[in-house]
């Protein structure tokens, strides 16, 4: 069970990124967080893991509380937590292998995955999740070599290889045209539904939001303004996660 209590973050310089919001997610839920650009949704999951110290609020994941952990703490629980991002975050200029293990880099010994040195363990896992979100032919191609699709793909892995009890994806499919957005989908969806972990996902089009969710949060100018499912959101609660101007589709 995750749990978000009263979660303020306020930037240097004034700008409220979020101010009291509170919801809970319980253990195996696939959960939409919807809202426009700035509204919050990207800084709302980087404060869940703390690449991002809030100013007020707790977060409780398991009954632990994060944003109390120690540093030490901390890197434990980021081990059971996957990021997967917008623009991918690889590596580039490394291979496809060396991206993906280093989801393991909070299980290695620190001197060791300064050369890249992983168990054997760890290599057959990452085999394993390369084969299964259909890469392994890919596998010592440099990341660069990739589609867009590609390199997502080995986001997920990276982050699966972590072992994770819960999938943090900020706007996973922003930067991808609608068939592969969905093909990316289709993967977080199976992640939930046969490895039972956690996914908080940010998304922009409901219909998205629709196919794939259990349940919807949605943030304006950093505030809570709905919790609820996707069938909910009737023209009245659009125009109030949305603005007045903004055109439903889907």
């Amino acid at each position: 069970m995750l749990k978000v209590e009263h979660l303020t973050m306020v930037y240097e310089g004034g700008t409220v990124a979020l101010e009291d919001v509170s919801f809970e997610v319980p253990k195996g839920e696939f959960l939409a967080v919807i809202g426009l650009s700035g509204s919050g949704k990207s800084t709302l999951l980087r404060c869940i893991n703390r690449l991002i110290e809030p100013t007020e609020g707790r977060i409780l994941w398991n009954d632990i509380d994060i944003t109390a952990a120690s540093q030490e703490e901390l890197r434990r629980i980021r081990r059971r937590i996957g990021m997967v991002f917008q623009h991918f975050n690889l590596v580039h200029r490394s291979k496809v292998m060396t991206n993906v293990l280093s989801g393991r880099l909070g299980y290695t010994n620190p001197a060791l995955s300064l050369i890249n040195r992983f168990s054997k363990q760890d290599i057959a896992s990452a085999h394993h999740q390369l084969d299964r979100f259909g890469l392994e032919d890919r596998t010592y191609y440099r990341a660069d070599a990739l589609s867009g699709g590609q390199q997502q793909r080995v986001g997920i892995a990276r982050a699966m290889i972590q072992d994770p009890e819960m999938i943090l994806a900020d706007e996973p499919v922003a930067s991808l045209d609608p068939v592969l957005a969905h093909s990316i989908m289709q993967y977080l969806e199976q992640i939930n539904q046969e490895d039972g972990v956690t996914v908080l996902c940010s998304l922009h089009f409901l219909d998205l939001v629709q196919r794939y969710s259990e349940r919807v949060i949605a943030l304006n100018e950093g505030k809570l303004v709905f919790s609820g499912t996707a069938a909910e959101i009737d023209d009245a609660r659009f125009e109030e996660i949305y603005g007045q101007e903004a055109e439903r589709v889907g």
